[in-house]
């Protein structure tokens, strides 16, 4: 049987917490995708990963609206395989990545991959230089039907569709200006629609390989896909394991590692960070209450990782010129894991370029 401590230090292993340095080429949490949300996002993401973010130049990667409808980093000349990784397996499965947005189309008789690639070649012949999306979704409501609109009551206006908006912009071979507030959607040069992917870019392999062991279940729910799809497209060598009471799954090739998994990090993680962005919650963090605590629904806090495992929240504290961390640990901090904590503090105040006045623990 495997505990809940064992999956965690095979997660930090598997998504690299544990390095000390590397280069995006071997960065496993690109195949799946870096979330960029706020910001300490994808950047950070990849500094607690040990990448030099300052020596990343600004064509190493590229930013696309992919899973969920989720702004992520990959790498670029990977942007048209996950165009293609990243696109619906079918009708049924599109109709419950875009949520309400189906109930028109289906009422119109549209299909909706159909729906998705008109939507994606008006953007494409739209989009031929760096647009502000309110302009992008303003010239689309001009081109296309009723089926594809909403009334947006905050903006009293007449809008696209969220959803197939996001999904169907990297369909279109745009890329997301990074850092943009509003978002600036600009045509990806060379892009030309794929096909075909490395395996490496499944997102259903790569979620078990990098947040396994998984069930079913919790697949789809990181793909925001039904069940039924991501079981038709379950992996021939996904083996299943017993972690406490409960059947999962994991890549062959990745069995030995979990039953072995030893690997230990501090790391101040990103809200989003991949680490935190598995499905299985209560596996990371055991007491309901504190789960409530790191996933609210506003206003996500960041991890607190120590020796392996979730141990705490903290949250930046911006005032003037003066940076600190805010950290509550759920569990007395021993000396050494205390420094650990203030040396990935100043790494933080340092990714910030600002100076670090200092961090804040609770208790």
């Amino acid at each position: 049987m495997i505990d809940r401590l064992q999956v965690a230090r095979y997660r930090v292993r598997a998504q690299q917490l544990d390095r000390g340095e590397g280069g995006l080429a071997d960065t496993a949490a690109l195949d799946l995708g870096v979330q960029e949300t706020g910001p300490d996002g994808a950047l950070w993401a990849l500094a607690v990963r040990g990448v030099d973010t300052a020596a990343i130049k600004e064509r190493d990667l590229v930013w696309l609206w992919t899973l969920r409808g989720a702004p992520h980093a990959y790498r670029r000349a990977d942007a048209a395989a996950v165009a293609a990784a990243v696109a619906p397996w079918s009708d049924a499965d599109a109709a419950k990545r875009i949520f309400d947005a189906a109930r028109p189309l289906k009422a119109a008789g549209i299909p909706i991959l159909e729906a998705l690639d008109t939507v994606a070649a008006a953007m494409r012949a739209t989009v031929t230089a760096p647009m502000v999306k309110g302009e992008v979704s303003g010239r689309l409501n001009e081109l296309l039907p009723e089926p594809y609109q909403r009334f947006c009551r905050s903006c009293d206006a007449v809008h696209l569709y969220e959803q197939p908006f996001r999904l169907a912009a990297a369909r279109a071979g745009l890329e997301l200006r990074p850092h943009t507030s509003p978002p600036v959607l600009e045509p990806v040069p060379g892009f030309a629609a794929a096909e075909a992917f490395p395996d490496r870019l499944d997102p259903v392999r790569a979620y078990l390989r990098l947040c396994g062991p998984a069930t079913v279940k919790a697949v789809a729910e990181y793909v925001d896909s039904p069940v039924k799809e991501v079981k038709a497209r379950w992996p021939e060598d996904a083996v299943e394991v017993d972690v406490a009471g409960e059947r999962r799954w994991i890549l062959a090739a990745d069995e030995a590692a979990l039953r072995g998994a030893d690997a230990t990090a501090t790391r101040l993680l990103g809200p989003y960070d991949l680490f935190l962005q598995a499905r299985d919650r209560g596996t990371l963090v055991d007491d309901p209450a504190r789960v409530k605590q790191v996933w609210p629904v506003l206003g996500r806090p960041g991890g607190l990782l120590v020796d392996g495992a979730l141990a705490g929240l903290w949250r930046p504290r911006k005032s003037g010129k003066r940076f600190t961390v805010a950290v509550e640990p759920w569990r007395a901090l021993k000396r050494g894991e205390r420094a650990a904590v203030e040396a990935e503090a100043e790494r933080l105040a340092a990714f910030r370029g600002v100076p670090l006045a200092g961090i804040d623990v609770a208790g």
